[in-house]
């Protein structure tokens, strides 16, 4: 149930080493205190992966999951394959800047990864809330200089454009692929989910993409997987297909629109039925036109 999943190798199934240099923490940085009586949902998301950077109190949370649907669990790495198709799709067709949101603990093939194999010169920013992420992405501050790690709340819109990490960083005249994989069905109703999304799209120059996985209520047990994470998180609200596309309103949805992630433009064909892991998010991509406000 991650938003950022590692893969045990690209969408095409061949298995291949990765450099995990990059999250290497550079020598004398100090990490930030870190609460480890709370799960958070970075690390839950880690756990949900078999990492190591999460605490008990993270794994129970999984283990409350894996006795309602084991394989629900696995749309971890549904979702990671989900970013690299419509990421490599992006840079394939010229976007060449993206601000990532919500952009949990690195992984293996991130968005930075996916992109600068197709153009070294893409920039990538990672926007996250919790102060892990930054630790653990430290080291590409310095090593990546088309990469930038930051700390930012993404229901603050105009602090996170205002970041000196993102400000004069990524040029917002020009496309941008805007990526919210895993994210939105973590801010809560009553935070105006879709207000925070047209905020950001209203920043949106004509071009930009907006790439959107989400939690959908599609088979009766993810309510109680909902239960879960919201005793153990107080976040995690799966919508419906229907409210899911609603996120896309004024942007023209790329075929085959907003469907279970195994379905979006997969590399392979696809088995069907789609068991828990297909069917517990469903997300899509869509582009901002010309000639069209977004809603306020």
């Amino acid at each position: 149930m991650s938003d950022r999943g590692g893969s045990d190798g690209p969408a095409g199934g061949e298995v291949r080493p990765y450099d995990w240099s990059w999250t290497d923490g550079e020598p004398g940085y100090e990490l930030p205190e870190i609460d480890t009586t709370r799960p958070s949902i970075a690390r839950v998301y880690d756990a949900g992966l078999g990492g190591k950077d999460n605490y008990p109190v993270d794994r129970a949370v999984i283990e409350e999951a894996r006795k309602i649907s084991p394989a629900a669990v696995g749309s971890a790495r549904v979702n990671r394959d989900l970013l690299i198709r419509g990421v490599r799709h992006l840079a394939e067709q010229g976007v060449d800047q993206f601000l990532d949101l919500g952009s949990g603990l690195p992984s293996a093939q991130n968005t930075h990864e996916v992109a600068q194999a197709v153009n070294p010169d893409a920039r990538v920013v990672y926007v996250d809330n919790d102060p892990i992420v930054l630790a653990h992405g430290h080291a590409l501050l310095a090593r990546n200089p088309n990469t930038r790690v930051i700390t930012a709340d993404l229901l603050d819109v105009e602090g996170v454009f205002g970041h000196p990490g993102v400000a004069g960083f990524l040029d917002f005249s020009r496309p941008v692929g805007l990526v919210l994989l895993a994210v939105i069905h973590h801010v809560r109703d009553d935070e105006d989910p879709v207000g925070v999304v047209n905020a950001y799209k209203d920043r949106l120059a004509p071009g930009s993409h907006l790439f959107i996985s989400h939690f959908c209520s599609s088979f009766p047990e993810a309510r109680a997987l909902e239960g879960v994470l919201l005793k153990a998180l107080g976040r995690g609200q799966l919508r419906t297909l229907e409210e899911i596309g609603g996120f896309f309103d004024g942007f023209e949805l790329l075929d085959p629109g907003v469907v279970p992630l195994p379905l979006w433009r997969p590399d392979e064909p696809v088995n069907e039925p789609l068991d828990h892991s297909g069917l517990m998010m469903a997300g899509g991509m869509g582009r901002k036109p010309a000639d069209r406000t977004v809603p306020g």
